[in-house]
């Protein structure tokens, strides 16, 4: 197998060099809310006063209280949820990764300026190691990533840098070409992606198509084992759930074992989480004005949209993994990359909670995969509507004061939005990759290999 083309280093440096001085503005943005006079638990006074009307709120500053991160109690293992759904004892909201690397940025800090600090410096390693992993398979794209509205916004605004970081190197890794064979490129990016889940839970997801890929032996089927009887390599795709599962399991267990009411309580928070106005999603802006005034837990609209979303979720998930295999069947190879990212699309669409951060999730997507730049700018567009509207929004409705054009522009953010999903859940199905070997397909019609049947 040819192994793919690489951007040259000269384009790689500079693309990671520019994504540190785009971290280190995205640092100062937020920086604005934190600083002297602190109260009595460390908050900076001035960050309810401008956290909104500024747009510098992040939820690492506003987590310092609530988590015991500020009392730098260890996560999980003595935490729990009450009947309110308050979380206690040190257990936060996200994967035992994220808390992880949450209390590991509290230690030394006794303020949510020290925590903001410490927490940009661990999450800028996985920025630069993104920006440097998406230029060597891309080039000049990866500018998207390294100096785009997203990173100046959402760089530093909750703990998305290492989960992006961790998606992205399987990928570098399954595009490594004949330097390992597809089984080993595939189980190493296996375990990264859950690595991922352990992170923020979407990567996951990608294993199944990563699975797929290593069924057909992919590239145009030519990375067969000696060993693969027929067509197919049901070892290898079994190799990639259970490098998978068994990483997922190795680093949740400990947390399980030794806490497991903390642990559980972290998946419960997110389940029990209500779509609000909080959550910037379709089930709030749309679905709920089909019911009465009750949004809370246990009305109408909360068990509607705790049913439906999850399953439309996998509905969207089985319609781009088989939509992927038609064209396996049609070209030959099966493009893990271009499901997976249309796989994400269905998640950001469906989900109840769609927070302003998660676009970061989708950029490396738009870097490495083929599609229009005019509508990756309109995403970008709507994302800025959204990404500046909603806090302007809540620093309208904070103060009394007439919040109809700050509604009217969160509006266009969410369902701007969530109409380029759609579309872009489409086309990533029909693209090519930028990076030839990234995804099992090139642009180049020798490639494309049409299987039998």
């Amino acid at each position: 197998m040819r192994t793919p083309a690489r951007a040259s280093t000269t384009t790689t440096v500079a693309v990671t060099l520019l994504c540190g001085l785009t971290l280190a503005l995205a640092y100062l943005n937020k920086a604005r809310c934190a600083g002297e006079p602190f109260d009595a638990l460390g908050r900076s006074l001035i960050f309810d006063r401008i956290k909104d009307s500024s747009v510098c709120y992040s939820d690492i500053q506003f987590l310092w209280i609530g988590r015991d991160i500020d009392h730098h109690v260890f996560p999980y293992l003595s935490g729990g949820i009450t009947d309110s759904g308050a979380l206690t004892g040190g257990t936060v909201e996200y994967p035992v990764l994220s808390g992880l690397l949450m209390w590991l940025s509290a230690v030394g800090a006794h303020t949510d300026a020290a925590f903001l600090l410490h927490s940009a410096l661990i999450l800028t390693p996985f920025g630069l190691a993104t920006a440097w992993m998406l230029g060597r398979l891309a080039g000049w794209p990866a500018l998207l990533w390294s100096v785009g509205p997203p990173l100046v916004l959402y760089a530093f605004h909750n703990w998305e840098l290492p989960v992006v970081a961790a998606a992205t190197a399987a990928v570098f890794v399954v595009a490594a070409g004949d330097r390992m064979s597809l089984r080993t490129r595939a189980v190493l990016a296996a375990v990264l992606l859950g690595i991922g889940f352990c992170l923020k839970i979407y990567p996951g997801a990608f294993v199944l198509p990563l699975m797929a890929y290593v069924f057909t032996g992919g590239a145009g089927g030519r990375e067969l084992p000696a060993t693969a009887r027929g067509r197919y390599d049901p070892v290898g795709a079994l190799a990639v759930a259970g490098a998978a599962t068994a990483t997922v399991v190795a680093i949740n267990l400990p947390f399980a074992a030794l806490g497991w009411r903390g642990w559980v309580a972290s998946f419960a928070f997110q389940s029990d989480r209500q779509a609000d106005i909080t959550t910037n999603s379709v089930w709030y802006w749309g679905v709920r004005h089909w019911f009465g005034p009750d949004e809370g837990p246990g009305s109408d609209y909360a068990r509607v949209v705790a049913a439906a979303s999850p399953l439309l979720i996998v509905v969207a998930f089985a319609l781009a993994v088989w939509i992927g295999w038609r064209r396996y069947r049609r070209d030959g190879s099966y493009p893990w990359l271009a499901v997976s990212a249309a796989m994400l699309c269905g998640f950001l669409l469906l989900h109840k909670v769609h927070s302003p951060q998660y676009t970061l999730w989708l950029i490396p997507f738009f870097v490495l995969l083929r599609v229009p730049w005019t509508l990756v700018g309109a995403y970008l567009v709507a994302d800025l509507c959204l990404g500046i509207g909603v806090f302007r929004y809540f620093a309208a409705l904070g103060s009394g004061a007439d919040a109809s054009t700050e509604e009217a522009i969160v509006l266009a953010g969410v369902w701007g939005r969530a109409a380029l999903l759609v579309v872009f859940f489409v086309l990533f199905l029909r693209s090519r990759p930028r990076a030839a070997g990234a995804d099992g397909c090139s642009d180049g019609a020798a490639d494309r290999v049409p299987r039998p049947g």
